[in-house]
């Protein structure tokens, strides 16, 4: 797990929409921090970095030390609005995060050794069924990634969720047996014995 990030933040004494296309028109990007039983602030932050850390990746797992006029508050990204044309944010849901709380969150699935997989060496592909894993876990200890090793998969091969070893504390929505990824044989495969028996056949008549 990574450190918290210190993010900047600014209260809205307004709130609504008239309140947020003003604080987009000075370059700022509403938001709001809900939860942990207390009533919800509105703030603002600053438009150019609420842009790069949601598309620098991680940002609805990475947990942020927000400061607002002078108050240090833990949060966690839950959601966030982008402009539908333009693609730039308009809007971002924080959940407050008290010590020992748990949360659900969407964790990448990061696959390695794939260098090592006979089944791509032979030329299968790899197919991902699932791309990320939602997991329960202490609003401390929340991973980067899940690890998946492929490094003796072969062609057909299948790895389930039971094969990967998920983090100290982490539970999965997932059963089981849920199928992660797999590797496929090569397109053509199947076709290649038809054909040569269609000429073994021909073969035979001549």
């Amino acid at each position: 797990m990574s450190a918290n990030k210190q993010l900047q933040a600014v209260a809205r004494e307004r709130v609504g929409k008239g309140a947020a296309r003003e604080a987009r028109r000075q370059g700022l990007v509403p938001a709001v921090i809900y939860g942990g039983n207390k009533a919800p602030t509105a703030i603002s932050i600053d438009f150019k970095l609420a842009k790069k850390l949601i598309f620098s990746g991680h940002f609805l797992t990475t947990v942020f030390d927000i400061e607002v006029d002078g108050k240090k508050e833990q949060v966690i990204p839950r959601d966030y609005q982008l402009d539908v044309v333009r693609d730039f944010p308009i809007h971002i849901d924080f959940l407050r995060l008290a010590a020992g709380q748990e949360i659900s969150v969407e964790v990448p699935l990061h696959v390695v050794d794939q260098e090592t997989a006979p089944g791509l060496k032979q030329g299968g592909t790899l197919q991902l069924v699932a791309h990320t894993i939602e997991l329960t876990v202490p609003s401390n200890a929340i991973p980067d990634s899940v690890e998946v090793s492929i490094a003796s998969l072969e062609i057909g091969g299948v790895i389930h969720l039971k094969d990967v070893k998920l983090p100290k504390g982490a539970k999965a929505s997932l059963p089981e047996d849920a199928t992660l990824l797999s590797i496929v044989p090569p397109v053509g495969a199947e076709e290649e014995p038809a054909a040569a028996t269609e000429g073994e056949a021909e073969a035979a008549k001549e």
